[in-house]
């Protein structure tokens, strides 16, 4: 073992550094379509915070880059590491430390997955409400990405739920931002410009989250339209007319026969119906009384009539599970499709008739096929992208988040920049706001050493 990687077994034990060759593959990689595997030259598993400063100060000393992992399911490269890098792995600090039901806050490590955290937030009647589609997902990653998800058309996104973080600095010093109330007006919101900072400003070894009590009743509803455009002028009137719904979900009728035939899903919609559904609407109600649920789903299904959907279909509870759990795996239904990239465009919902024609005619334009859902209720769409010629795939990409922007959007709603969106964020943004975030890397990172190569060059 190399003297960098004594010093780390120092910190954490021998038997949980991993060095070179005994690295296994999966710490080279997330599930990004676009990012190149690379084996790092160490795994640290560190357990306590103490653990990740001494291992992050090892690693300053020797100017030893860091990346920081949860559990390896971004989809944007930012957790695949340099050939000479130490990734740092949260799996060993994956404990719920608090449910304060007082305070409807949770206390979390960074290495807790969202299944894990919601099972336990289920005994006390409440619920962590970011829902990005992976369950699997650590709480770390995704408050590196500020993920977002299907509920965040109610619930917002991860920046809204993380009250407060302990974190280690590239230095190894250690500092904690937040708690357990829920406003400040106390200097620069540190908390804040660390959620989505895709582990280049610190590493999250603590989170202080929100919690929102369970509701007790819900319903999925379906709708089928004839056009793209009908559906997406449809979601700022549905969301105007008093309803909240907590997921409101758009699929064009390509994914969502790829998500039905990879969960072997029958939805009982008639043959003649489908035939003419170019897209689907899916809005998911919950209210604290069945009586209320009722009524709202009625009010739902006359606004969808009067938007023009060929019709409404209430789904069973099972199926309800099942196209919910297909929708959230849509990622993999593309992937299995052979897709060379999946975007997640956002723009302000009222510009999504726009945004899907533009993707018309940039598909069109560059003999390529682009095809997906997206969470319509924030003007969040994911797109997957079917050109293997790399050169026309480029310009398709280009061309697609040059039409977000060009719509007041962004590049990325949830998934984050890591490497692979990294050339058109540095190229697209505007270059004043790249040079101040720049500002904040050096202030936070004076050597480079977190995450190098996400973000920027």
């Amino acid at each position: 073992m190399t003297d960098t990687g004594t010093l780390l077994a120092k910190v954490v034990g021998p038997e949980h550094v991993l060095t070179e060759d005994r690295v296994p593959e999966e710490y080279g990689h997330d599930e990004s379509l676009a990012a190149v595997a690379q084996r790092p030259r160490f795994v640290v598993r560190p357990a306590s915070t103490a653990e990740v400063s001494g291992v992050v100060a090892v690693a300053a000393a020797r100017h030893v880059p860091v990346t920081a992992r949860g559990s390896g399911t971004g989809l944007s490269g930012a957790c695949v590491p340099g050939a000479d890098c130490i990734v740092l792995s949260f799996e060993r600090m994956n404990r719920v430390l608090e449910i304060d039901t007082d305070n409807h806050v949770a206390v979390v490590q960074p290495g807790v997955t969202l299944a894990e955290l919601d099972d336990q937030t289920a005994e006390s009647g409440l619920c962590y409400p970011v829902r990005p589609g992976e369950q699997s997902a650590s709480v770390g990653g995704t408050i590196g990405t500020n993920a977002g998800g299907m509920h965040a058309v109610r619930h917002g996104v991860t920046r809204h739920h993380v009250l407060g973080v302990e974190a280690v600095l590239a230095s190894g010093a250690v500092v904690r931002s937040g708690g357990k109330y829920v406003k400040t007006s106390t200097g620069y919101d540190l908390t804040q410009l660390i959620v989505g900072s895709e582990g280049t400003l610190a590493l999250v070894t603590e989170a202080t989250l929100r919690l929102k009590p369970r509701a007790g009743h819900g319903v999925t509803v379906l709708a089928p339209f004839t056009s793209v455009e009908e559906i997406a002028r449809a979601v700022p009137r549905l969301l105007a007319g008093g309803l909240d719904p907590l997921a409101l979900e758009y699929v064009d009728m390509l994914t969502m026969a790829a998500m039905t035939a990879q969960q072997d899903l029958g939805l009982g919609i008639p043959e003649q119906v489908r035939a003419t559904a170019l897209g689907y609407l899916v809005v998911v109600l919950e209210a604290r009384s069945a009586e209320r649920l009722d009524a709202d789903m009625e009010t739902l299904g006359g606004q969808l009539l009067d938007l023009g959907a060929a019709d409404v279909y209430v789904l069973p509870a099972a199926a309800a599970r099942q196209l919910i759990e297909a929708r959230e795996r849509a990622f993999w239904a593309a992937k299995s499709a052979g897709a060379d990239e999946v975007v997640d465009i956002v723009v302000p919902r009222a510009s999504l008739p726009r945004l899907l024609a533009e993707a018309d005619v940039i598909a069109r334009d560059s003999a390529s096929i682009v095809t997906g859902c997206g969470h319509a209720g924030d003007g969040n769409v994911h797109l997957a992208v079917f050109q293997p010629d790399e050169k026309l795939r480029d310009e398709v990409l280009r061309r697609l988040y040059r039409a977000g922007i060009d719509l007041d959007g962004a590049l990325s709603g949830e998934h984050g920049i890591g490497t692979t969106k990294k050339r058109y964020f540095l190229e697209l943004e505007d270059p004043t706001k790249v040079e101040l975030m720049r500002g904040i890397k050096r202030a936070f990172d004076p050597d480079g050493i977190l995450n190098p190569g996400v973000l920027f060059d």
